[in-house]
């Protein structure tokens, strides 16, 4: 088997990795089960959205803290998604530094477009170089 090297940074206590040895599933699942974003959400059903992802976890310790998910096609298009830092986390720095080391992964840098929603931390994501969708008419959805 192939020796892989995953993306790794590291900032006084707190690393970021996508090494999927390293991620929790199950704390992951008990963050986002408690989100609006993920209705119905089933054990399985994240499991499954999290390997076919690029997954960014935060971690203190060994102990998941956050994370950042990524969907794309890695040439032109990259959707971010499922981003949270733990409450007890928050207001030290840790998520504009999580979605940095995203846009700066080396298969994502390159990405001519890079998505998300939120309907609450937009100013966040604005602080970060993302802007509001320049033709949102444009943009639809199927739903189910």
């Amino acid at each position: 088997m192939a020796n892989v090297n995953y993306f790794r940074r590291k900032r006084g206590a707190f690393i970021i990795s996508t090494d999927p040895d390293l991620l929790d599933v199950n704390a992951v699942f008990e963050f986002l089960a408690q989100a609006r974003w993920w209705n119905n959400l089933t054990h399985e059903s994240l499991g499954r959205a999290l390997r076919n992802s690029m997954c960014f976890s935060l971690l203190e310790a060994d102990k998941q803290i956050g994370l950042a998910r990524v969907i794309t096609d890695g040439v032109t298009y990259a959707y971010l998604c499922d981003v949270f830092i733990t409450e007890d986390r928050r207001g030290q720095g840790l998520g504009s530094w999580l979605i940095r080391c995203v846009l700066e992964h080396p298969e994502l840098k390159d990405i001519k477009r890079f998505a998300l929603i939120t309907h609450d931390v937009q100013a966040f994501y604005l602080n970060l170089d993302f802007r509001f969708a320049t033709c949102p008419e444009c943009y639809m959805e199927r739903l189910r």
